[in-house]
């Protein structure tokens, strides 16, 4: 099964379909909600579910990246899982997508790792048995926050723990070619304090142009209705460039099997990055797939890049939920 973005075209993520057409042709049906967090903000969640005669074998709770949103380009690898088996679930950020908040606004991950939490608990509890294998499948940011989900402990973790978790292009760290430049990294404190909500960080590329190598895909990512395409906010800036920093100082702690899929030729997240988190790490079961040549948006590749990878992703998480199965039922 290709993956629907070979469908789409640089003005819809459903290329000639409607939505309803879409979800149809893939047989896989669609519900939505707005759910509030414990801010009072309006967060927007969606889920998708195989249509009969597939088997449902394991949940995966996607979630996305800065600027990012789960229903345009995440939407159509949420689609691409779900007809492997999976019920697939996702939230937009504060300040992302159809959620509430100050546009591409995160002045503390924290919260938004809580919000994570919250929803996928209960849409677990809700529409996902204890005998279901679970997963996260996180894109850029989303892949920190992925991280920082399953290095909850306490109260504040999770009321149910994740089975694997898959990281495409991650944030471990920042690479020095999308970084501002000297001094300005380093008047990050100074601004954040004084303009925290100012987009005023210059960066070196606008996202979507070093993000996505194929020239369509860029111009559908920028069509967005929902992508914000200014600089970061200050105060933004430094919450990114602070959780790097938490991260880096905490991969020895990471113990959840995951799957790693990086661009060799990422210059937004740091693949040096990734592949150090896959040596510190002291997980049992980890896969490093750092692909040459790509780019930071797997999805923004050539067709026959674009099917390695997400085949990859794909075997990954069925491989996973036949074995967790397995076992839990020996």
């Amino acid at each position: 099964m290709k993956h629907p973005v070979a469908e789409a075209n640089e003005e819809s993520p459903f290329g000639s379909l409607s939505q309803s057409e879409f979800y149809s042709h893939h047989s896989v049906t669609h519900n939505s909600e707005f759910i509030t967090n414990s801010r009072g903000l309006k967060l927007f969640a969606q889920w998708w579910t195989p249509l009969p005669p597939a088997k449902i074998v394991g949940v995966v709770c996607v979630v996305h990246g800065f600027t990012g949103e789960s229903s345009w380009f995440v939407q159509l690898t949420a689609v691409h899982i779900a007809k492997h088996g999976f019920i697939v679930c996702a939230i937009d950020h504060q300040g992302h997508g159809f959620s509430d908040g100050l546009a591409a606004h995160i002045p503390d991950l924290n919260l938004v790792v809580n919000d994570c939490i919250s929803f996928f608990d209960s849409f677990r509890n809700l529409h996902a048995p204890q005998s279901l294998p679970s997963f996260l499948y996180a894109e850029s940011l989303g892949g920190a926050i992925a991280l920082l989900i399953t290095l909850r402990q306490g109260d504040s973790a999770p009321r149910r723990p994740f089975d694997g978790v898959v990281l495409n292009g991650a944030m471990c760290g920042i690479s020095n070619k999308f970084k501002p430049a000297w001094p300005l990294e380093y008047l990050l404190d100074i601004a954040a304090f004084l303009i925290p909500t100012w987009p005023v960080v210059p960066t070196r590329g606008s996202l979507p142009m070093v993000a996505f190598k194929e020239e369509w895909k860029r111009k559908l990512a920028i069509a967005s209705p929902k992508r914000p395409l200014m600089k970061p906010r200050a105060a933004t800036a430094r919450e990114l460039m602070r959780v790097c920093r938490e991260l880096q100082g905490r991969f020895e702690e990471v113990k959840v099997p995951f799957l790693i899929v990086h661009g060799g030729d990422d210059v937004i997240c740091d693949p040096a990055c990734a592949e150090e988190l896959y040596r510190r790490s002291i997980s049992n079961d980890k896969t490093l797939n750092i692909y040459p040549g790509m780019w930071h948006q797997l999805i923004g590749e050539p067709e026959e890049n674009v099917e390695k990878v997400f085949g990859d992703v794909v075997e990954w998480l069925r491989t996973r939920a036949e074995k967790t199965t397995v076992d839990g039922g020996a």
